[in-house]
């Protein structure tokens, strides 16, 4: 039980900070505002996104309502798994994942589009990567270690088995 609450903990801690960013963007910018950071390269720019990563399939809301709420169900299925059989980083990553996931699904089921305000331009290369928010973050972070969780068993199966075999 306690592996759980570790990881429940985890899940509201960054579901609230995603609800309460977004939050303050909402209440306290105009839409389109933008206030600088780190010069050009960092703004916060309240920006609203109807479609998924880089703006792709605008305007699908029912779509990733039904697509996330899958998603949502076999994470939450697998974590289960992971948990019991004490893989620390997956459960980790999986928790980001649905932690991030949650929390851009809340923004479209209440208003049909997401809220992002992270704004980061590449002056050098005239380049504004795409306006993106903490649920973005958490998602990209637990895919990342999903993919490094992986490569890990990978090699570990692969010493194991040339051990076996020598």
């Amino acid at each position: 039980m306690k592996k759980v609450s570790v990881y429940f903990i985890i899940f509201l801690a960054i579901l609230g900070l995603d609800y309460w960013t977004k939050w303050l963007v909402k209440t306290k910018m105009m839409l389109g505002e933008s206030i600088s950071v780190i010069g050009e390269f960092f703004r916060i720019t309240s920006h609203r996104n109807r479609g998924a990563a880089f703006g792709i399939l605008e305007d699908q809301r029912w779509f990733f309502i039904v697509a996330t709420t899958v998603i949502v169900i076999a994470i939450i299925w697998y974590l289960r798994y992971t948990l019991r059989d004490g893989k620390k980083l997956l459960s980790f990553a999986l928790t980001l994942v649905l932690a991030g996931a949650i929390g851009n699904f809340i923004d479209r089921v209440r208003s049909g589009e997401v809220v992002d305000f992270f704004h980061v331009y590449f002056s050098a290369f005239d380049y504004h990567y795409p306006i993106f928010n903490i649920a973005d973050c958490s998602i990209v972070t637990g895919v990342a270690l999903i993919a490094l969780d992986t490569l890990l068993d990978w090699k570990k199966e692969r010493n194991e088995s040339k051990h076996e075999h020598a």
